[in-house]
Formats: C-alpha cells, structure tokens, sequence
C-alpha cells in the first residue's frame, strides 16, 4: 500500500501489550498516519477528550479498563469516529460486537499483518462522515 491518498488519517490506538502498541503504530506512522497509543482506558479517554480521531483501533480485552467503555466514550464525544476491535480470543468471533458497539466496523486477530490493519485504517479513516454523505440532507432532530 502506498502513502495515504487524501491526508492524513488520524487514529487512536488502544492496546495494553506495549510491543504490540507500538508495531502497529509505527507501521501507520510509516504510511502517513497521525497516530496517538494509549495502553488503557483512562489514556485513551484523555486522548479522545483532547484529539480528534477518525479511528480507532481498540484491542477487546485491555489489562487496565473496558474496551466497551473506551467505544462508549468514543461514540460519545466524537461520534465520526470509527471503531476497529481486534482481540486474540474467540470472544465476539460470533459478530455480536456489532450489536453491543454502534461505532464497530470491523473486527480482526490481533496477530494479523499490521498491513491489514493498516488498510482497514485506511479505508475507514476515509469513509465520508455522516453530514457530508448526503450533500444537503439534514440529520438529527429539526
């Protein structure tokens, strides 16, 4: 894959084992991504109270906190911003995490090519937000 194409892309990435934190980082890093690690819930809730991200990559089981609430806040506070789960378990293989998550767009094995991460990154960085996916539409209440 090549540099990204329309700017970058920024992303949050919420994972508690550290060397994996940073290979995926640095790998976005490389491609031109703007990318802040948290390694829990309470960093990654200040980032997403001071940064504004277009993904997020959060790992489903976090030592310190809940991902379900990293997502919540997510959702929240900055509701453009998608999110891609990745675990190493079975837990949610089933898909459910779309009916408990309503910013998941995609989930995948934490020990997937950080190239394929990158690509989901990519594509979901880059994905029209909602008040742009429909030149004059109106959303929410009028």
């Amino acid at each position: 894959m090549a540099e990204w194409t329309h700017g970058p892309v920024h992303a949050l990435i919420v994972e508690s084992e550290p060397n994996l934190g940073w290979l995926w980082k640095r790998h976005l890093d490389r491609m031109g991504c703007e990318t802040c690690l948290a390694h829990g819930q309470d960093a990654a809730i200040a980032y997403l109270q001071r940064v504004p991200f277009d993904v997020v990559v959060l790992d489903l089981v976090l030592e310190h906190g809940s991902a379900l609430a990293v997502s919540d806040f997510a959702c929240y506070r900055q509701p453009d911003a998608k999110v891609i789960f990745v675990t190493n378990t079975r837990f949610f293989s089933d898909g459910s995490i779309f009916q408990h998550a309503c910013n998941a767009c995609a989930l995948m094995h934490s020990d997937a090519p950080a190239s394929d991460l990158a690509a989901l990154v990519e594509h979901y960085g880059k994905a029209p937000k909602l008040e742009h996916a429909v030149p004059g539409a109106r959303h929410g209440s009028e």
